[in-house]
């Protein structure tokens, strides 16, 4: 079999879902719809949190860039999908492929570490209230930020990089609807036994840490909210933090399903289906979480609508 370089010799197949063709049609309708609905969601967001003053605080500060990165995500993948499923060329250039594979799982692993950091600012919100602005300070907010931009990117440029160095063989069908990392590790024509074994770890501690930042915020929200003597404060600890734990949820529940057990106890058919779960469902109802649920944003939007009275 052909063995080439990290080199280009030609273009990736993307197969999608063009085995069942009699799905492409409803289902590119369906993505079409939601990745509308994730832009507006989205936007909507990031000009809220910057128009309106009330909204200048640590918590819509991190929601911002949760925006920011579900907007840039489900870009890097919807596009090309559908570009795919409306045509009859499933191709993508090597080049392409590399930098679509980059860029998710350097946004994916960045909404990770992110969401632990949203945590925590629950839980200074809540078990530290009169605290909060003096602990959550701009600065703090600004290098919490960074740092969950950096530990995405690094762990990105670190897989990408074990990836790109494999030999590549001439089979270049990628049974998927975009450049999934994994699938072209196993497109290599070597034994990939200790490149997985050493990417799994990396998985690993890329979920595994902002889980157990997660956990234990909770825990320590948990137990003061059982100290709380009055209904209407455990009512309003409750609120500030359901929006987020729905978004964790969802988000953590579909990707560690899909990256954290063996190949072998899922069809490719499901991964396909959970992979639409977590990159095109997700970014979509996160916004409108945060919103339905947030008073204050229903404030902002009246406001910035002029229907808001005095």
């Amino acid at each position: 079999m052909a063995t080439t370089n990290a080199s280009a010799d030609g273009d990736f197949i993307l197969v999608g879902f063009s085995e069942r063709p009699d799905l492409e049609l409803s289902l590119s309708l369906f993505v079409l719809t939601f990745y509308t609905i994730t832009i507006l969601g989205n936007v909507t967001i990031i000009l809220l949190s910057i128009l309106d003053a009330r909204l200048h605080t640590p918590m819509y500060f991190f929601l911002r860039n949760l925006s920011v990165l579900d907007l840039c995500f489900t870009t890097s993948i919807v596009p090309q999908m559908l570009v795919n499923m409306w045509g009859s060329n499933k191709k993508i250039s090597y080049a392409g492929c590399m930098v679509q594979y980059w860029v998710a799982l350097a946004l994916g692993s960045t909404e990770c570490v992110l969401l632990a950091v949203m945590a925590v600012d629950r839980y200074v919100a809540v078990c530290w209230p009169l605290r909060y602005p003096s602990i959550m300070h701009p600065r703090l907010c600004h290098l919490l930020a960074a740092a969950s931009w950096s530990s995405g990117i690094a762990n990105s440029v670190l897989q990408s990089s074990m990836a790109m160095m494999l030999p590549k063989c001439g089979n270049r069908r990628v049974d998927h609807f975009f450049c999934e990392l994994l699938i072209i590790v196993k497109l290599s024509c070597v034994d990939t036994g200790p490149t997985e074994s050493k990417m799994f770890i990396a998985r690993l501690i890329i979920l595994g840490m902002p889980v157990s930042i997660i956990l234990t915020s909770y825990a320590c929200i948990g137990k003061a909210v059982v100290k709380m003597r009055s209904a209407e404060g455990r009512k309003k600890a409750f609120g500030t933090c359901a929006s987020h734990l729905m978004v964790v949820s969802l988000f953590y529940g579909t990707i560690m399903f899909l990256y954290l057990q063996p190949k072998d106890n899922y069809s490719q058919d499901q991964s396909k289906a959970l992979a639409v779960l977590y990159m095109i469902l997700a970014p979509t109802l996160n916004p409108l979480i945060y919103t339905l649920r947030n008073k204050d944003v229903k404030k902002a939007v009246r406001k910035v609508l002029g229907k808001e009275q005095g």
